[in-house]
C-alpha cells in the first residue's frame, strides 16, 4: 500500500490524463502539418486521404478526450465539495449529540480522539493523560451514549452517515 490519501490518487491520475492528452495533441498539430504538406504534393493519393482520415480521427479523440478530462474533473470537484460538506455537518452532528449527552470538554475531547480511531495509549499520549484516566472517560462516555464500547460508539455516528437517522432522536 502506498499510503495515498484518495485525493492524492485522484490527483495523479488526472495530471497523467492530462499529460496524456498533451501528448495527443502534440501528435495532432504534428499530422496537420504532415498533412497539409501532403496536400501540397499530392492530394488525390491514398496516403493523404487516409493520412487526413486519421488525422481527423485523432483530432476528434483529442477533443472529445478533452470534453471527457474536463467533465471528470468537474465531477471530481463536485464530489470533494460535497464530502467537505458532509464532513462538516458530520462534525456538527458529533458537536450537537455530545452535547445531548452531556460530555465534558475533556470527555468531548476522548471522544473526538477515539472516532478518529486513536487507541488508549494514543489517546494519553495525545493529552498528556494517563492511560487509566483515558480508560475511564472512555467508559463515561460510553455509558453516557449508551454502548458497551468503541464499536458501537462509532457505529452510532455511522449509522447516521448510511441515512439510518441518529437514534439519539429516540434516545436523547
Amino acid at each position: 500500500m502506498t499510503g495515498r490519501t484518495p485525493q492524492e490518487a485522484r490527483r495523479r491520475q488526472t495530471a497523467a490524463l492530462v499529460a496524456f492528452l498533451l501528448v495527443q495533441t502534440l501528435a495532432v498539430v504534428f499530422f496537420i502539418g504532415d498533412v497539409i504538406g501532403d496536400l501540397r504534393e499530392d492530394p488525390q493519393s491514398i496516403h493523404f486521404i487516409f493520412e487526413a482520415l486519421v488525422t481527423g480521427a485523432l483530432t476528434l479523440g483529442v477533443v472529445f478526450g478533452a470534453l471527457a478530462l474536463r467533465r471528470t474533473i468537474d465531477l471530481l470537484r463536485a464530489q470533494e465539495a460535497a464530502l467537505d460538506v458532509a464532513r462538516g455537518a458530520l462534525s456538527e452532528v458529533i458537536e450537537a449529540q455530545f452535547a445531548a449527552w452531556g460530555l465534558t470538554p475533556a470527555e468531548r475531547d476522548v471522544g473526538l480522539l477515539a472516532l478518529k480511531g486513536l487507541d488508549v495509549a494514543e489517546i494519553a499520549e495525545v493529552r498528556g493523560a494517563a492511560q487509566g484516566t483515558v480508560r475511564a472517560q472512555l467508559t463515561r462516555i460510553y455509558s453516557k451514549a449508551g454502548v458497551s464500547g468503541r464499536a458501537q460508539f462509532a457505529a452510532y455516528f455511522v449509522e447516521d452517515l448510511m441515512g439510518q437517522g441518529l437514534k439519539a432522536q429516540t434516545r436523547a
